[in-house]
């Protein structure tokens, strides 16, 4: 995404080849100072891919569907954002240190800037993968409020120059899902209402952290990690950002929460050179993706 520089905004940088935002770019360094536990568990996602819906989720199978424990804090807080370094605010590697185990821990690092230890140490990893056309459209609008990013400029140039950072994303943890302890999940397979979704996804979730809980419970987790419940929540919506920092009238943290709004946005021209693009760049690679449900 070719993303415009604006001197109110937080600029960009390369690292290893990665396009950053400086303050997570500045990051990096103290990170490799980071030991991971072997009993940590990762969120990893490209983002704006349903990585806040997965956290809560984890959130609530760790406090047992506790609800006054899983509102204790903002999401933020309870699942730490490891490359995190705003100024004024404690990083994500400071929040990590004071978080008991287990800890969840949230993270968009693509595995050449993803600090060694949590590969050495077999930290399991819950991947969620989303259509890039969703994405894309949801990270322009997060970009339009999100005060530290560059400004995106218009949806029209930041399609054109979009080099869809997403796909190199989804390839590598897809192929590291055949060596590590990888859950790989699908947005649009947890927003598919006929049953048992999305409780199927819960289901799987739970399986693969060594985890039960009784049928009811799950029914609980269900209804208070939905879309609608979530978006009015303010320990899940992000509204306790201050507004220097999110600027919620501009466009809301938790927008739509849809897959196929895509559809709304692009323009059929859009649509073709999306396509052509992705075509490209996913050659040789097994992933697939629902456009729509």
């Amino acid at each position: 995404m070719e993303l415009i520089q604006d001197t109110s905004r937080s600029p960009l940088e390369y690292m290893k080849g990665v396009l950053l935002i400086k303050c997570f770019a500045e990051a990096l360094g103290p990170l490799q100072s980071f030991q991971a536990q072997p009993d940590d568990l990762l969120i990893s996602t490209y983002p704006k891919s349903g990585t806040t819906w997965v956290n809560k989720i984890l959130d609530m199978i760790y406090q047992v569907g506790d609800l006054e424990n899983c509102n204790r804090a903002p999401i933020y807080i309870r699942v730490p954002f490891l490359e995190a370094s705003d100024p004024g605010e404690p990083s994500g590697l400071e929040t990590l240190k004071d978080t008991p185990a287990p800890r969840l821990i949230k993270s968009h690092l693509p595995l050449a800037l993803l600090p060694q230890t949590l590969l050495d140490q077999k930290v399991k990893v819950v991947y969620v993968a989303r259509n890039p056309k969703d994405v894309a459209v949801s990270y322009y609008h997060f970009h339009r409020m999100e005060k530290t990013h560059p400004e995106p400029g218009t949806w029209d140039t930041t399609l054109c120059h979009c080099p869809l950072p997403a796909s190199p994303h989804v390839q590598e943890w897809w192929e590291l899902s055949h060596t590590h302890p990888v859950l790989y999940l699908f947005y649009e397979d947890m927003k598919e209402v006929r049953p048992p979704n999305p409780k199927r996804e819960i289901q799987k979730i739970l399986e693969f952290v060594g985890r039960s809980l009784p049928e009811e419970t799950v029914d609980l987790m269900v209804q208070h990690t939905s879309f609608r419940e979530m978006k009015k929540n303010p320990m899940t919506n992000y509204t306790t950002v201050p507004q220097e920092f999110m600027d919620h009238s501009i466009s809301p943290f938790m927008r739509k929460g849809m897959a196929g709004d895509w559809k709304t946005t692009f323009t059929v021209a859009q649509n073709e050179r999306f396509d052509a693009d992705y075509a490209e760049k996913m050659a040789g690679c097994s992933l697939s993706f629902r456009s729509e449900l």
